[in-house]
């Protein structure tokens, strides 16, 4: 079983930066697709980001490119995003998810097929 654990959520102005962690308890699986997901109040969660940790590929949603990276450490035990440019209708709570894959079908899951998911971290950026 894969335990994921989030943070460096907080409170930013506009137009600043965060760097959200996750930290994955094993890689228990040769190759697995790490994501980022995110849920406004009152809005259905809605995919970030994600990376094939096998070679790094990374794939964004239109929303966030160009402003956010993905990314992660040697040992694959920890999944980065880090969000420039931030801006007010990015405030949500970002929750990370993984799920092992055989291939790189990453850019095409969505968050129903993801089996470990974290608890969440909150990101609020004020005007």
């Amino acid at each position: 079983r894969v335990q994921l654990v989030e943070s460096g959520g907080g409170s930013v102005q506009a137009g600043g930066s965060l760097r959200l962690s996750c930290a994955v308890s094993a890689n228990i699986y040769p190759s697995m697709c790490k994501a980022w997901f995110r849920q406004a109040q009152g809005s259905e969660r809605e995919w970030v980001a994600t990376i094939y940790d096998r070679d790094g590929s990374a794939y964004f949603s239109d929303s966030v490119k160009d402003r956010f990276t993905i990314s992660q450490d040697n040992t694959k035990m920890m999944v980065y995003l880090q969000m420039n440019s931030l801006k007010p209708e990015d405030s949500a709570m970002y929750y990370c998810a993984a799920e092992e894959t055989l291939t790189n079908n990453c850019a095409e899951r969505d968050q129903y097929e993801y089996a470990y998911w974290g608890q969440g971290t909150q990101v609020t950026v004020t005007v």
